[in-house]
């Protein structure tokens, strides 16, 4: 068997940069097992994962409750598509009605699909709730934004290379800078239908918008029947040191997008969260998805929200993301930029591209990723220790001086 032949990291990434599309830019370590926030390769090196699969794993890698969960469904039924109901689609409905302040819900996969739907409810909202003359609805979204890669999501996209090669692209949207609501109240006109935005942006940089913002979004899109869409998708499950990141601003949304740590990295499964007011517009045959709501991915979602409130790792994030961001920013080191976040989502921004810095880090045992050059997020699974912490800082300070 070829399994048996492939030795050493070197071998499988051979075989992955042959036979696979050049699609991703990965650092050259092969995982072979992982538990709680630490990885293996196959050659046998541990690591700390920094990343959490872009904050996918917020409960750490193989989480034995969210395992139960999956391997005892998994001998029931995994799949009914949605022409039968299942037993397990109600109880995910009721967790996350018993976890947000939504009222309706309706299950997709990836985090894409999830936005798309969410583009699609808003749409058909403002022709057949507000009145928007057919095919005119317009979506504001704010720049620098990521919302996921498919053709009409790269359409919003402010970063080219999304986009260079892509076109043609989906009309109805309109750009304005993020953290800025002056420009938010002008870009709106009779036949806007909603404002989707992340809380925090994540893929740009971790970037925070100015204290007050999404309170006077909240305000601008009520006064002017807009509906007011939040992706969550990296930021929520507590990521940011609440259950969902908009906590903080005691903001009301019309519509969450979740997906990522909403199964704790056992199965692809993503949501909007909202009401019968707006996914209402939705009829039989209108959206859709043969493996949206399957039985093993609530089930398994549903394990992943219990561990979250069960272990409280929103107030772990909070306490332990205050002191890692602490103990970053009293790095004194000239190549450093800025160190900004909000509880277990930490940008470290440099002066200079990033890249290098993550290659050493991946020497010294952290695994992480670079974004927009510059940038490292460090986003660890919400189990993290403060011994992992100092553990993981030491060996920062001892990059930065190396390279």
């Amino acid at each position: 068997m070829l399994s048996e032949k492939l030795k050493s990291s070197k071998d499988y990434i051979e075989i992955e940069d042959h036979l696979g599309a050049h699609n991703y830019h990965p650092l050259d370590v092969v995982i072979r097992k992982a538990k709680g926030i630490w990885v293996w390769d196959v050659d046998g090196n541990k690591y700390m994962d920094c990343l959490a699969s872009y904050s996918a794993v917020n409960q750490g890698h193989c989480h034995p409750k969210i395992l139960k969960a999956l391997t005892g469904q998994a001998r029931q039924v995994t799949l009914t598509s949605r022409a039968f109901r299942n037993d397990k689609l109600p109880l995910l409905y009721q967790k996350l009605y018993e976890t947000s302040c939504m009222t309706q819900f309706l299950l997709m996969n990836s985090g894409a699909e999830a936005i798309e739907t969410a583009v699609k409810a808003a749409r058909k909202w403002g022709y057949t709730k507000k009145g928007i003359p057919d095919n005119q609805a317009e979506i504001i979204v704010a720049a620098n934004n990521f919302h996921g890669r498919t053709t009409t999501v790269i359409s919003f996209s402010t970063e080219a290379q999304y986009r260079d090669g892509f076109g043609p692209f989906t009309p109805g949207f309109k750009v304005v800078p993020f953290g800025d609501t002056e420009a938010l109240k002008k870009a709106i006109t009779p036949n806007t239908a909603a404002f989707l935005v992340e809380p925090i942006q994540a893929e740009a940089g971790i970037i925070i918008p100015p204290e007050g913002y999404l309170k006077g979004v909240e305000k601008i899109c009520k006064d002017n029947n807009v509906l007011l869409i939040l992706d969550e998708i990296q930021t929520g499950f507590g990521r940011t040191g609440r259950f969902f990141c908009h906590y903080y601003d005691s903001v009301v949304p019309d519509m969450i997008v979740v997906g990522k740590a909403l199964s704790g990295g056992y199965y692809p499964v993503s949501a909007v969260l909202s009401t019968p007011e707006i996914l209402g517009v939705f009829k039989p045959g209108d959206h859709g998805s043969t493996f949206g709501g399957n039985p093993l991915g609530c089930a398994v979602s549903v394990a992943a929200l219990n561990v979250i409130l069960e272990e409280k790792l929103d107030e772990r994030s909070a306490e332990l993301g205050a002191y890692f961001l602490e103990k970053l920013k009293a790095i004194n080191h000239p190549k450093i930029k800025e160190v900004r976040g909000r509880g277990l989502l930490i940008g470290f921004e440099l002066k200079e591209k990033a890249r290098p810095l993550v290659l050493k880090l991946q020497e010294l045992g952290i695994l992480c990723k670079d974004t927009h050059e510059t940038t490292i997020r460090f986003t660890p699974p919400l189990i993290i220790t403060r011994a992992e912490i100092d553990w993981a800082v030491e060996r920062i300070e001892k990059a930065l001086n190396s390279i």
